[in-house]
């Protein structure tokens, strides 16, 4: 992968890499559709990485279909995927590791202790894979996009990093591949998530600013849809530090529940 790369970059082409774990959804496909705006080649990468995973989480679990993967790849015009082996991307003896700091520590951060250290693992690698100009991720995990933003702007990866809109379902569920794990009725309690979320952004247009008030509504509403909350937090949307007063188009709501035994995340900037 890394040869046709360097081909392709010493014939001029653009190229545009969408990370993924697969399992692709239309949230995917309009991450490759952003990507074939900004590139000459698109490179889907489709990856379950286990150092994202802590032990009790569902690594053993998560959702595959590759043969279904490669269809809506072919479909959708992406012109190479990248599927390595797990052996391959962390061989025998392999002990190096890309980390940020600050900004991995809240949210999923707190409850998901070294998640981001392999996120920005993988995604270092991927990135030095494929050698892209431009690098499309998607909002839903916003805090993802942000510490990927500060590792290619720390280490002078040459790569635009984009963040795409959440792509949600009719009724304002946010696409995830763990939406498979959901039983009706707790697919009818997830809306739970972004109705809570859609209620917080309509009282800001209304004129309610007030942090402390809004997030009390916020936790009571997602408490009352029969959601487990993991967190839900007001932070400045360009550094994730947290917001006592609401700042116009950079005050982010972000939202983790468990419904039912499935982690589900979503978000919005107001």
């Amino acid at each position: 992968m890394q040869k046709i790369s360097f081909a392709l970059k010493k014939k001029g082409k653009k190229i545009g890499v969408v990370p993924t774990m697969g399992y692709l959804h239309e949230g995917h496909l309009s991450l490759i559709r952003i990507a074939q705006k900004y590139s000459d080649i698109v490179i889907l990468t489709l990856f379950i990485n286990p150092t994202q995973f802590a032990a009790h989480e569902d690594l053993n679990r998560y959702p595959q279909d590759i043969p279904g993967d490669l269809k809506k790849c072919k479909k959708a015009g992406v012109d190479y995927v990248f599927s390595p082996k797990i052996s391959k991307m962390y061989p025998k003896n392999f002990e190096t590791y890309v980390e940020t700091t600050q900004i991995s520590l809240p949210l999923c951060g707190g409850s998901r202790p070294g998640h981001f250290r392999g996120v920005t693992t993988i995604v270092s690698k991927l990135f030095l894979i494929t050698q892209p100009t431009v690098a499309v991720l998607g909002k839903k995990d916003f805090q993802q996009l942000a510490v990927i933003k500060r590792m290619g702007a720390d280490l002078n990866f040459p790569i635009r990093i984009i963040g795409a809109p959440i792509v949600r379902d009719k009724d304002g569920l946010a696409l995830s591949s763990r939406n498979v794990y959901l039983t009706l009725e707790e697919r009818k309690n997830a809306v739970g998530i972004s109705s809570a979320l859609f209620w917080i952004r309509n009282q800001i247009k209304s004129g309610e600013t007030r942090i402390a008030i809004l997030m009390s509504h916020l936790k009571n509403k997602l408490f009352s849809c029969g959601l487990r909350l993991d967190y839900a937090e007001c932070l400045h949307s360009e550094n994730l530090t947290p917001l006592t007063h609401y700042q116009k188009g950079k005050t982010l709501f972000a939202v983790a529940c468990f419904v039912g035994k499935t982690r589900l995340i979503d978000n919005i900037v107001v």
